[in-house]
């Protein structure tokens, strides 16, 4: 399927090859949907145009994951939940931190950029995530973020803010359902670890 959206190789190397090259390189097709343009520009044989091309392919099935992981279904099924939240944040390059407000039965109202930071961290305040709540008439939230590092494990910073998150969040009425940690393809819950 690369090839074919490659279209064309060049002096030397066909689309398959570059195809293969691009996965090898990567390390498959998982971190390939993480590249940025920069990186795919690094690679030899690739130019502006096809770079742009691949980049924008790629945000597309980034895209398109999140919206079938959502679209028409609650989010109560831990498994469903992980796995949106690996579509999230699995590619990025420093540490985000999202929200997931969700209704009474548990449907997506909307997933919201609370925090962008560095390699390793990123710096949320209870009152913003409270009134972001109340702006989005949530019921309850999921809190996930990313550890560009490469590991999920909770540290003691994200159990300090999760119990910090879950008292303001009580106070509105609002219930924080779990708050989970991706890195390294996967996602951690700290509900299921027992540190909620």
């Amino acid at each position: 399927m690369l090839a074919i959206m490659l279209r064309t190789g060049v002096a030397g190397r066909s689309a398959v090859e570059m195809g293969r090259s691009l996965l090898g390189h990567f390390g498959g097709l998982r971190p390939l949907l993480s590249a940025d343009l920069a990186a795919l520009l690094s690679q030899g044989g690739l130019g502006q145009a096809k770079a742009c091309q691949l980049a924008a392919v790629l945000e597309l099935a980034r895209r398109a994951t999140e919206e079938a992981l959502t679209q028409g279904s609650t989010l109560s099924q831990p498994e469903r939940v992980k796995h949106y939240c690996i579509a999230l944040l699995g590619h990025r390059k420093v540490e985000h931190c999202m929200a997931l407000f969700l209704d009474n039965q548990l449907r997506l109202i909307a997933a919201e950029e609370l925090s962008r930071g560095t390699l390793s961290q990123a710096s949320v305040y209870p009152r913003e995530v409270v009134r972001a709540a109340l702006r989005h008439h949530a019921a309850a939230l999921i809190l996930t973020h990313n550890h560009p590092s490469g590991s999920p494990q909770p540290s003691a910073a994200d159990e300090r803010l999760t119990r910090q998150l879950r008292q303001a969040l009580a106070l509105v009425d609002v219930r924080l359902l779990d708050h989970l940690v991706v890195g390294a393809g996967q996602a951690i819950s700290m509900a299921e670890l027992g540190l909620m």
